[in-house]
């Protein structure tokens, strides 16, 4: 415990030296031993020490001569003054030069390590003093330099970026938010939000997350219009530590984001699709129309090869018809076109006419095909959106489906809300395949489904439609052994 603590006992008599080197070291100190003042500044020079013991009345150098030089030289040293009875006084005022403590001869050990072990624990607490005061000066500079790279990086950032604090006060910005946002005057420090920033849809939305109402790690993407510009802005909660130790909300983290470009090459990108699909679609409707002509022996009879090939004809012109309604149907979603007709509709009619309609298409390729319904309330919504939606499901259950498969589509209240699921036992999805089901374009890769034709758009549609009822649809799926899509719709008495 004490072969940290390097004592040097500095006196002329041998036997006070042996003794006290004896003793102590008998209790685990290291000690040196020196017989003058001046084999102990030697010694010192060459070994540093945490203790000095030092004698008084000494030759060649006296105590309080090696007493002035190695307080000059080595302050931090406790030096202990060894006394007889006769030079206390001297004692006394060599404690006032900044001696620790005297001890006078003959020793009585219990007090000479007592005051050995105080003089210990001093050394011990002012090293671990300086540590935590070098550790200290050491954090202080990388947090120092932390932050001076912090600032650099926001403000060099292209995107803006705003903190604020509890009172709702922007504590720190950088230059890109000053220019997105075109603020040109100087802000204060802390600056109150609302001097600022004078979208109320952002405001309301920092407000939002303040309260509580959004968990630390979810977000609020939101877009705003200054001047002739898109912008998107993405807000976050920021967390710290309360007195208890838990973390809670203490300011808002917002990034922002120009999103002009975007928004006009998607609105090109809109444009173009809308314009080919009508310029194509028009033809194609007059070759579907001669041709179907043709295949049903209106323009003469054909012969039965010839009849193949047109039907044929007729099917890819129908898959090229389709892939163009759906791109159609798409733009429209994302240009956030109301719904046709929203009317107060029962989903269990709806489901029970496309089960019906869909039956026999499962039947052909040996797939069982079922619906369970509870009494529901009805929904406000477009029916033919609603009939889109189980369609694209109940289609894409029964190409996914191998020979046996089983399709189970159900809906129940679920609060108010109405929970539905189409449920099938075929392909499946892989895990790492799941977040892209809803892309435009998907499709499933797997072995034994490739005969089956489709655009890749319908899960998309699906997604926009029931986005647009105001519901949630989520996917599971296990590989190999079935896939789970369950939508969940507001009722009339929800909204």
């Amino acid at each position: 415990m004490n072969e940290d603590i390097k004592i040097m006992v500095v006196d002329d008599e041998r036997a006070i030296r042996k003794g006290c080197q004896r003793l102590l070291s008998g209790k685990g100190y290291y000690v040196e031993t020196a017989e003058n003042g001046e084999k102990a500044l030697d010694a010192l020079a060459q070994t540093p020490m945490d203790i000095v013991l030092l004698d008084l009345k000494m030759p060649v150098m006296s105590g309080e001569e090696a007493l002035e030089i190695i307080g000059a030289r080595y302050p931090d040293i406790p030096v202990i003054i060894i006394t007889g009875h006769g030079t206390v006084d001297t004692a006394v005022e060599c404690m006032k030069k900044g001696a620790y403590d005297f001890i006078t001869k003959p020793f009585q050990v219990d007090q000479f390590l007592i005051t050995i072990n105080r003089a210990a624990d001093k050394r011990r607490l002012e090293q671990k003093a300086r540590q935590f005061q070098q550790e200290n000066i050491r954090n202080l500079y990388d947090l120092s330099l932390e932050k001076s790279r912090l600032g650099t990086i926001i403000n060099c950032m292209a995107n803006g970026v705003m903190v604020t604090n509890l009172n709702m006060e922007i504590v720190l910005y950088n230059p890109a938010l000053k220019r997105l946002m075109d603020i040109s005057e100087e802000t204060e420090d802390p600056a109150p939000l609302k001097k600022v920033i004078d979208d109320e849809s952002l405001i309301s939305t920092l407000e939002k997350i303040q309260s509580g109402e959004i968990a630390e790690n979810e977000f609020i993407s939101q877009e705003l219009c200054v001047g002739n510009s898109v912008l998107r802005a993405i807000s976050a909660p920021a967390m710290g530590i309360d007195r208890n130790v838990f973390l809670r909300v203490v300011g808002t983290v917002t990034v922002i984001e120009d999103i002009t470009v975007f928004k006009q090459l998607d609105r090109m990108k809109t444009d173009f699709v809308n314009l080919v699909a009508h310029e194509l679609r028009s033809p194609l409707v007059s070759i579907r129309q001669l041709n179907h002509v043709l295949f049903e022996g209106l323009a003469g009879p054909l012969q039965g090869k010839q009849k193949d090939f047109v039907g044929r004809g007729l099917k890819k012109i129908d898959a090229l018809l389709d892939l163009i309604n759906d791109l159609l149907n798409v733009a429209k979603l994302e240009e956030g076109w109301p719904l046709k007709e929203v009317v107060p509709l029962d989903i269990r009619q709806v489901i029970e006419d496309t089960c019906v309609l869909m039956e026999s298409r499962a039947k052909e390729r040996g797939v069982v095909l079922t619906h369970f319904c509870e009494d529901l309330d009805p929904v406000e919504a477009d029916p033919k959106s609603i009939e889109e939606i189980f369609n694209n499901l109940v289609s894409n259950a029964i190409n996914y489906s191998p020979e046996g498969g089983q399709i189970i589509v159900t809906a129940k209240a679920q609060g108010d809300r109405l929970e539905i699921t189409v449920k099938d036992t075929g392909v499946g999805i892989p895990p790492e395949e799941l977040p892209k089901v809803f892309n435009k374009f998907y499709r499933i890769k797997h072995p034994g489904t490739r005969d089956v034709t489709g655009t890749g758009l319908g899960l998309s549609i699906v997604k926009k439609v029931v986005e647009s009822l105001q519901g949630t649809i989520n996917v599971e799926s296990i590989p190999n052994k079935g896939t789970t899509f369950q939508i969940l719709l507001p009722t009339r008495k929800a909204l």
